[in-house]
């Protein structure tokens, strides 16, 4: 993480307009959560399991028909191959196993999203793929190639300030640098570890100050006071926790009440017109 150097002037189409900021909301989706359906009324931006964590053929259908009819932009939520343990064990494998296991995943979802009269609009990694190749340069690269030999106009949403970031950059791709409504952040810029005092954000008033300090300031503060200038393209509002729905309920109307607008990644990449809504929500 490099979390220590001062975030650019932000002069992408991700960084707001003078009418005041613009940010994505994204969320994990097709897990075997019961949120879904709320969820994709209030995101902008939906990563859907390809089945290396969570999810199947039948939940993709339903995830990628839900976010069709809502008018939320798709992504890729590949992980390592690792069912038993939610994708969140952290694995050493070859590069090209891993780079076959994106690619597959990927190739999976794309498929249904084509059927469907759909196009696929991101990827982001899960758990610990996403984790791990946050600080680690190879694996980050090669999720960024797999990504890029896939389709290069696909976004690769990644951690903000990481060495995921700088892999998708040198592999050609658009990267959408994300922040995490409710989890705390070591002083180098990444996530406290889950299973640590203060990995996980409980109150939702704290979650949304932390979404609207990433958002509007451009900073976060760390579990030991530190500030850490931080890049917040998209906001990821988890759907597997126990105030799920709740959280992203509030987030969501504390962004509009602090006049943020809210709108997919993909839609302003593509010059799409800036809406307040998710989809027609």
């Amino acid at each position: 993480m490099n979390a220590s150097s001062a975030v650019a002037p932000n002069t992408d189409p991700n960084a707001g307009s003078s009418a005041g900021p613009i940010v994505d909301l994204n969320a994990d989706l097709g897990e075997g959560c019961d949120t879904d359906e709320a969820l994709l009324s209030l995101v902008t931006s939906a990563n859907i399991a390809c089945g290396g964590h969570a999810g199947d053929a039948v939940t993709m259908l339903r995830t990628v028909d839900g976010a069709l009819a809502r008018g939320v932009a798709i992504g890729a939520h590949p992980s390592f191959v690792d069912r038993a343990n939610f994708g969140r064990s952290e694995r050493q494998l070859p590069e090209e196993e891993v780079y076959a296991t994106v690619l597959t995943q990927i190739g999976a979802l794309d498929a249904i999203v084509r059927a469907r009269g759909g196009r696929l609009a991101h990827v982001k990694p899960h758990g610990a793929l996403y984790n791990q190749s946050a600080r680690d340069p190879a694996l980050a690269a090669t999720i960024a190639r797999a990504v890029r030999d896939f389709d290069p106009s696909l976004a690769l949403f990644a951690l903000a300030n990481s060495a995921s970031v700088a892999a998708a950059r040198e592999a050609g791709l658009r990267v959408v640098e994300e922040v995490f409504a409710d989890r705390g952040y070591e002083p180098d810029g990444s996530l406290v570890k889950r299973g640590t005092p203060g990995a996980l954000i409980d109150d939702e008033q704290q979650a949304v100050d932390q979404t609207l300090r990433m958002v509007r300031e451009r900073s976060v503060r760390a579990i030991d006071g530190t500030v850490v200038p931080i890049n917040a393209q998209t906001v990821c509002l988890h759907g597997d926790g126990a105030h799920a729905l709740a959280f992203a309920r509030r987030i969501r109307e504390g962004l509009r009440a602090a006049g943020v607008t809210v709108t997919a990644a993909s839609a302003r990449a593509a010059g799409a017109r800036p809406s307040s809504g998710a989809g027609r929500a």
